[in-house]
């Protein structure tokens, strides 16, 4: 299936925006937070400490009467200069793949659409995703997938591939920066059209070069969140 084809399909599944935190928190209480190299706020700022950039984050949030923090879909960041994960084979990748939801460690996850567990794994490298789980999901024959990093440890406790989820229900819960890969609580949300075997993992990142086929493979989350659609 083609990008635009995919892109269609991801819109048109739901009449309302998907869900995958508490349906009581109003769009109005997710602000939009710039992570980007462009945003001049940041110059200031060491993002590579986490106190300092959950300062930030909750400063932005809170200015703005919210109570999620959002955003970060094809944004270059600076922040993946502090870990080699990122810098292997002097190829930087510093383009991010998902969305990004910001809110306190241990708050609920929720599943968007009725799904299996694909796979899930501890991805313990410095600045990684840290506990991650990936939902395969199957409509109307077309199969896709959704990557939920950053959790607790407890989330991944007495799951096993091929389980059931129900749309709606909580399946795991945010970590901290002590098991998340370092970074203040949050969630990566990604969507992914071919996982190319990967099981537990995904890119989340990417350099440059490979950008225009991480788009196509990796669309905006926002398709369906619809925080701005």
């Amino acid at each position: 299936m083609s990008s635009t084809l995919f892109q269609e399909f991801l819109q048109n599944i739901s009449q309302k925006p998907l869900l995958v935190l508490d349906s009581s928190i109003p769009n109005s209480k997710y602000i939009p937070i710039d992570l980007s190299e462009d945003n001049l706020q940041l110059k200031d700022i060491d993002v590579s400490k986490v106190e300092v950039l959950q300062n930030y984050i909750e400063s932005q949030i809170k200015q703005n009467n919210g109570i999620v923090g959002y955003g970060g879909y094809n944004e270059v960041r600076t922040i993946y200069k502090r870990s080699q994960h990122f810098n292997e084979n002097n190829a930087e990748r510093n383009i991010h793949l998902g969305v990004d939801l910001w809110i306190a460690a241990d708050t609920p996850i929720y599943c968007p659409l009725e799904a299996t567990v694909h796979s899930f794994k501890n991805n313990t490298n410095f600045g990684d995703y840290g506990p991650t789980i990936i939902l395969k999901h199957t409509i109307n024959d077309m199969e896709f997938y959704t990557l939920y990093g950053h959790l607790s440890l407890a989330s991944l406790e007495n799951l096993e591939a091929g389980k059931h989820i129900k749309q709606g229900e909580p399946f795991a819960t945010l970590g901290d920066a002590t098991v998340n890969g370092n970074y203040p609580p949050h969630l990566h949300f990604e969507i992914i059209k071919d996982l190319q075997g990967f099981k537990g993992d995904y890119p989340g990142v990417c350099n440059k070069k490979d950008l225009e086929f991480y788009l196509d493979n990796c669309p905006n989350p926002e398709l369906v969140l619809r925080f701005n659609f």
